[in-house]
């Protein structure tokens, strides 16, 4: 009798256990929460990763502008490149604003805006003319500690100056730091492959834990969107500069979703040539080259095949996002339906059951251009993100004005691309964060609350940018606990 009430116990256990595991994917609409900064690296969200690069303020796709002190004048490539360059400049703009691609802590190419690359010529002469970098293109930048002063050596070891060695020292620059980028390809190329494998492997391992998983389940979540890059399909030994090793993450990932039930959106975030100038996307250098070839566009297909192939079988698999915000008009709509087409068929070879989420344009003046391609594709999405931010409109938004903002602009919005009959529609970024200063507990709760109300009315479902992060209105987890966000009412 003991033995049998043994065999049934453990049948019990073994059946539940089972259950949970072989969960069914979250119903519609979903709640979820991005986990941004973990398996692609955005900068602003953790900072402290490009601690230790030493002169990590010079890493590629920073862009500087080159003074000099002798001249009082910018230093300019004339015609934004393919000619000369002269330092006569009184203002700087585009002609004058160098791209670093990064060799080493001291070591780079200058790219200037019409994408040539600075080198110096047999006669010793400074142009901009080459469409790749060589050893004539290669400069060390050598820096005045604590002071924006820099000087130019070539690989002759000559100083670029801007007139003659007569001079007080005409080889010195007076250096502006327009902008930078603190993506993968920076983390990566800015470390090197040797301090950027341990340094990466452990954030992957430490950031989002399974324990994270369960508090994302028990807070009322229902799934999370999980960013990927390109370089992932080629794991464990991805091109140069990446590191390998996020592919066995995302495998844990699944683990911890299907423990917890929880659906996954895989959110192809960079792809191969980057679809816009962001850090996000990877870019080396804030260029944008996706889908301006047939090759970069086969190459992303592939990604997609390989992860839907990995993928299919979990049944937490929710959803594939074939890409995340191409910005237009560098992607155009006609490369873009392509390979959304082609990414689409991808999937259907692998699951039948799975999502198919295709990002609206960045910047496009027409919302609605892929509701009527996605409307004829059985289980597709298309995914809008929804921001109070990034706008000198809202600069000086109240309040009201904000919360206003969101049920009527982003209502009507999120009307517009919601159709009956039509692809179903995902809010896939939002966030309670805005420029109202010192704003209490409470008009954040109404802000937070009211953009929930809105974009629970996505048929597809929303989520929030991002779980962690060093800014805590942007941390979903940190809103979470301190009371600002509830999802159990």
């Amino acid at each position: 009798m003991r033995s049998r009430l043994s065999h049934c116990f453990w049948l019990l256990v073994a059946l539940c256990f089972l259950s949970r595991r072989a969960a069914a994917a979250p119903r519609l609409p979903v709640r979820a929460v991005n986990l941004g900064g973990w398996l692609v690296t955005e900068g602003w969200i953790l900072p402290s990763l490009f601690d230790g690069i030493p002169n990590k303020d010079l890493l590629d796709g920073t862009q500087l502008q080159f003074k000099s002190v002798t001249q009082n004048g910018y230093v300019a490539a004339e015609k934004g490149g393919g000619a000369g360059l002269v330092a006569n400049r009184s203002q700087a703009s585009g002609w004058e604003t160098f791209k670093l691609w990064r060799i080493n802590e001291t070591t780079f190419n200058l790219k200037v805006f019409g994408n040539q690359f600075v080198g110096v010529q047999s006669d010793g002469s400074v142009v901009a003319t080459a469409t790749s970098p060589g050893k004539s293109e290669t400069f060390r930048l050598v820096r005045n500690a604590g002071q924006n002063r820099m000087r130019i050596m070539a690989a002759n070891r000559l100083f670029l100056q801007s007139t003659s060695w007569g001079d007080d020292d005409p080889s010195v620059f007076a250096v502006t730091r327009v902008t930078g980028l603190q993506g993968e390809y920076q983390i990566c190329n800015g470390y090197g492959t040797a301090k950027a494998t341990p340094i990466l492997k452990n954030h992957w391992s430490t950031y989002i834990v399974e324990d994270d998983f369960r508090f994302i389940s028990e807070s009322g979540l229902t799934a999370v969107r999980i960013p990927v890059g390109w370089w992932i399909a080629s794991d464990p030994s991805p091109p140069a500069p990446y590191i390998g090793g996020s592919l066995q993450t995302l495998d844990k990932a699944f683990k911890w979703a299907e423990e917890y039930n929880l659906g996954v959106i895989i959110d192809l975030h960079a792809a191969p040539g980057s679809q816009n100038p962001f850090e996000h996307s990877a870019s080396k250098d804030g260029s944008q080259d996706w889908g301006t070839k047939a090759a970069n566009i086969a190459q992303t297909v592939q990604v997609i095949d390989f992860l839907a192939s990995r993928y299919a079988a979990s049944p937490s698999l929710l959803a594939m996002e074939l890409l995340n915000e191409p910005l237009a008009p560098g992607a155009s709509l006609e490369s873009l339906k392509t390979y959304y087409r082609d990414g689409y068929n991808a999937v259907r070879k692998h699951s039948s059951e799975a999502y198919v989420i295709m990002s609206n344009r960045l910047s496009s003046p027409d919302p609605t251009e892929l509701l009527e391609f996605a409307g004829g594709l059985p289980r597709a999405v298309i995914d809008v993100h929804y921001y109070v931010l990034f706008n000198s409109m809202f600069d000086t938004f109240t309040v009201q004005q904000n919360i206003d903002f969101i049920k009527t602009n982003y209502s009507s919005a999120l009307s517009t691309v919601t159709k009956q009959n039509g692809p179903l529609t995902c809010v896939g970024e939002w966030v309670a964060e805005w420029q109202v200063p010192n704003a209490t507990k409470e008009e954040l709760q109404m802000f937070a609350n009211a953009q929930m109300d809105v974009y629970g009315k996505a048929t597809f479902g929303w989520a929030y940018w991002t779980l962690k992060n060093v800014n805590n209105h942007w941390s979903m987890e940190w809103m979470i606990k301190n009371g600002y966000i509830s999802l159990k009412n």
